[in-house]
């Protein structure tokens, strides 16, 4: 899934991006004045991208996750939307509420819920993507260390494993899982034919190459549960996956999940609003970019 982290979902937590919020000052109304489109030209670009592009929303969905925008894939496709934006509605449209829409739409177009966010971000003006690596969680969080950081962004314990369900699209690079299958540590939960499938894929503790990847769970391009019957079957590509189907805190959730997706959909909505819309950049805090790959310079 990209260069930044196979744990993306964690990214936005940890880095305080202009993607988080104090809730109060956005609004699910903000643009029903100043830019009463803004939802149909977003959904009108998406849906001619994902219509030519299956693995799209996965890169869409990682880009709501960590705003390191000069290492993620379609960063260019939220530059082109913005163009769009700035002849409808000049000055508007944030680049952080773009790229939270793309990421829902993203969501749906894959099969999974029709989440409703409030808007009203604003765009960062200053950019560190060194600190925003730095801030990325380690390859091998704990369970417990997992519960804390949502805890402290006011996630329940169920969303917080809901939110970990993001896993359900797209890929994770070997780079990333290579210690799980080559150190001589345990590596927790894992069914021996994957381990086998793995080391197919991924045959050498260094990779040859940064682009050799495996799917994160067997429908890659489909938002469904089925991220929670794998790892259930120790088919859990990172440690982080393994880990919460045997933690006893969190194994009860991560089975009913994967017998009841109506069930998951419903709280992954939840963190899914909550995880966008905690520490935001609102109002005077922050700019509405010109151009999203640089600050205005007024």
């Amino acid at each position: 899934m990209g260069s930044c982290s196979p744990l993306f979902v964690l990214a936005v937590v940890l880095i305080g991006i202009p993607f988080g919020i104090n809730e109060a000052k956005l609004a699910y109304d903000y643009y029903k004045y100043s830019c009463p489109n803004l939802e149909t030209i977003v959904r009108r670009e998406m849906l001619s991208i994902f219509l030519t592009d299956a693995t799209a929303p996965a890169a869409f969905l990682q880009l709501m996750f960590h705003d390191c925008l000069v290492q993620v894939r379609k960063r260019e496709t939220i530059g082109y939307i913005k163009s769009i934006l700035e002849n409808e509605c000049p000055g508007k449209v944030s680049c952080a509420d773009i790229i939270a829409l793309a990421a829902k739409k993203s969501v749906s177009f894959s099969g999974g819920p029709h989440i409703q966010i409030p808007l009203g971000r604003k765009d960062s003006t200053t950019s560190s993507y060194q600190q925003a690596d730095a801030s990325l969680p380690p390859q091998g969080i704990k369970v417990h260390e997992l519960i804390h950081t949502f805890a402290s962004k006011g996630m329940n314990l169920e969303e917080a494993i809901a939110i970990i369900g993001a896993h359900t699209l797209g890929v994770g690079h070997c780079m990333n899982i290579a210690s799980r299958l080559y150190d001589p540590q345990p590596h927790g939960h894992m069914h021996y034919g994957y381990e086998a499938f793995l080391r197919l894929k991924c045959p050498t503790r260094v990779p040859i190459t940064n682009f050799t990847f495996v799917p994160n769970d067997i429908t890659p391009t489909i938002f469904d549960n089925q991220y929670y019957r794998d790892v259930l079957m120790g088919k859990g590509l990172f440690t982080i996956d393994s880990s919460i189907s045997t933690d006893p805190r969190t194994a009860p959730i991560v089975r009913h999940f994967a017998i009841d997706q109506n069930y998951f959909f419903q709280v992954f909505s939840s963190a899914f609003v909550k995880l966008s819309s905690t520490n935001v950049l609102t109002k005077g805090k922050g700019e509405v970019r010109r151009q999203c790959n640089r600050i205005n310079i007024n």
